[in-house]
């Protein structure tokens, strides 16, 4: 998802989502346009549209055969099989949306102030209304599809339905904001990325390296992690791509 309250220009790469087997991915760009590396199939894309707003994350179907891209104003693109069922684009909503999660059945979107809007997909929560110490900046989905993540740009962490606590960087020192998380796959844990490429590893997630400490030439946007748990990938605002543990790295825009 995007980093906080700072809206992605069209030029900046927003996510990065895995395959069902975690051979490839796809890279989504603010524009629209979409990536697909190793067997990622490309299933289209909005980059031939005049976007109202940037892209800021992508999610795929359970089946990976398919994915909804999520705009800053609500917008929502689907593709594949990833079925459209409404979106907040042209509706009054504070702040802006940061990120997209899917399920089986539907898809959420978070805003910076922690609001969240299903489609097709149960509520659980939100953080809207609430006072927050900093902008969310993105979320997960359980594997069950029955709960959901979000994530604060401080590291702190809100679960809802069966989306349990395990831990955050909320109050410790960071040296820079979190930017995105991803969901191991029993539910039980999680990793949090920072924009410097930091990892922090929560519940049943291993650390399998980062880019903390490594000058980047631009900062990370997003991450994914296979669906196996072994390892994941992190992308950065200029489309660079790193991997670690299992996740092979099979190109880049």
């Amino acid at each position: 998802g995007a980093s906080g309250s700072d809206v992605p220009s069209p030029s900046d790469y927003v996510g990065i989502a895995s395959t069902a087997d975690g051979d490839g991915y796809w890279v989504a760009k603010g524009d629209g346009g979409m990536f697909s590396f190793g067997d990622a199939q490309f299933f289209g894309s909005a980059g031939n549209l005049h976007l109202a707003s940037p892209a800021v994350g992508v999610a795929t179907t359970s089946d990976a055969k398919g994915y909804w891209l999520g705009a800053a104003d609500g917008g929502l693109f689907a593709y594949g099989d990833a079925p459209f069922l409404g979106s907040m684009g042209g509706k009054n909503i504070v702040g802006h949306v940061v990120g997209v999660a899917g399920t089986k059945s539907g898809y959420w979107l978070v805003a910076d102030d922690g609001g969240v809007f299903s489609f097709g997909s149960a509520f659980y929560g939100s953080m809207g209304g609430k006072t927050l110490n900093a902008p969310v900046s993105g979320m997960a989905a359980t594997p069950s599809g029955q709960g959901y993540w979000l994530v604060a740009k401080d590291g702190g962490i809100f679960g809802f339905g069966d989306a349990g606590f395990y831990g955050s960087m909320g109050g410790k020192a960071l040296n820079a904001p979190v930017v995105g998380i991803a969901a191991t796959p029993s539910g039980h844990g999680y990793w949090l990325v920072a924009s410097d490429g930091g990892m922090f590893g929560f519940g049943d997630a291993k650390f399998y390296g980062s880019m903390g400490g490594t000058p980047l030439a631009a900062p990370i946007t997003g991450m994914a992690a296979r669906p196996q748990g072994d390892g994941y990938w992190l992308v950065a605002k200029d489309g660079g791509v790193f991997s670690f543990g299992a996740a092979a790295f099979h190109g880049r825009p």
